[in-house]
């Protein structure tokens, strides 16, 4: 699904079949959990292969790294570059790239000098599909950000993600809800979330959230659209009383949401605000212009 015979990786300063890659089974990121990554996507446009939003992905990258004391020396230029020739390299345009920094053989709770990085592509749909997601309000909350730092991008807390999705989708819900440790709306397992009441989007603030990139890209098309973004803490109630409600994510994009925990929301996908900003967003990833075509 990820790779084939002809598929090439960046490792450690080297080109090479994706076939032929391997790591250390004693690798601190593979027994703990240590390591940091992203998500990116690239799109075919008029111009060319737009890789989305890569600085904004890199600094996210370099960031996490430093929170957990990996030290990463290639800059956001340099990683930029490298992702335009894996993109070359595999004949790829509309792809997911997945940079990921792990560390080497450590046994002990501590940081390592041993640091790699890896770069690969593939194609992918969108994460949470093109349907209307029906969720349930998870059993698991999200982290403290007094345990962890809750706004980097680190591989071991997604284990928190996995158990929140496994429970959902076992309980006959297409994904979850997490709340934070508070009781108030955090996000998805990987997601971004905003809800939309009376014309207004809400949205959790930051703090106890991944600051997502695509979540900052709906600021930045609500401002130019005249839609209002409220920045706020609410519960599940709230939300169940929605007009409608939408996920974010580089993997996701913008991903429809019917109901939570079998309350539909009260206007069809098409009619709300999430819809707008949804094909704007498809329009501004492939440098098209869409103020104009979404006002008429």
């Amino acid at each position: 699904m990820y790779y084939n015979e002809n598929t090439t990786i960046y490792l450690d300063g080297k080109w090479i079949k994706a076939k032929d890659a391997s790591m250390d089974l004693y690798s601190q990121t593979l027994h703990y959990g240590s390591g940091v990554f992203e998500g990116i996507r690239s799109y075919k446009t008029e111009d060319g292969t737009l890789v989305f939003k890569a600085k904004e992905h890199f600094e996210r990258l370099k960031y996490s790294a430093e929170k957990m004391h990996i030290k990463l020396d290639l800059s956001v230029e340099q990683l930029t570059k490298l992702t335009h020739e894996l993109l070359e390299k595999n004949n790829l345009e509309n792809a997911y790239i997945r940079p990921l920094v792990y560390l080497g053989a450590n046994m002990s709770l501590e940081s390592t000098d041993e640091v790699h990085i890896i770069l690969c592509a593939w194609e992918w749909g969108r994460y949470l599909g093109d349907s209307q997601l029906k969720l349930m309000t998870s059993s698991f909350e999200r982290p403290n950000p007094k345990s962890c730092f809750v706004d980097a991008k680190v591989t071991g807390h997604y284990t928190n993600s996995i158990l929140a999705t496994t429970e959902a989708k076992r309980n006959g819900f297409d994904e979850a809800l997490l709340l934070d440790m508070n009781g108030y709306v955090a996000e998805g397992p990987g997601a971004n979330f905003f809800f939309e009441k009376n014309d207004i989007l809400y949205t959790p603030p930051l703090g106890n959230i991944l600051p997502g990139i695509t979540r900052q890209t709906m600021f930045e098309i609500a401002g130019e659209l005249n839609i209002r973004i409220i920045e706020k803490h609410f519960e599940k109630e709230e939300v169940y009383e929605a007009d409608g409600a939408f996920f974010t994510g580089t993997a996701a994009e913008v991903a429809r949401i019917e109901s939570l925990d079998g309350k539909k929301f009260n206007l069809n996908w098409d009619d709300t605000l999430g819809k707008t900003l949804s094909d704007a967003y498809l329009f501004k990833v492939q440098k098209r212009e869409y103020k104009n075509y979404l006002l008429l």
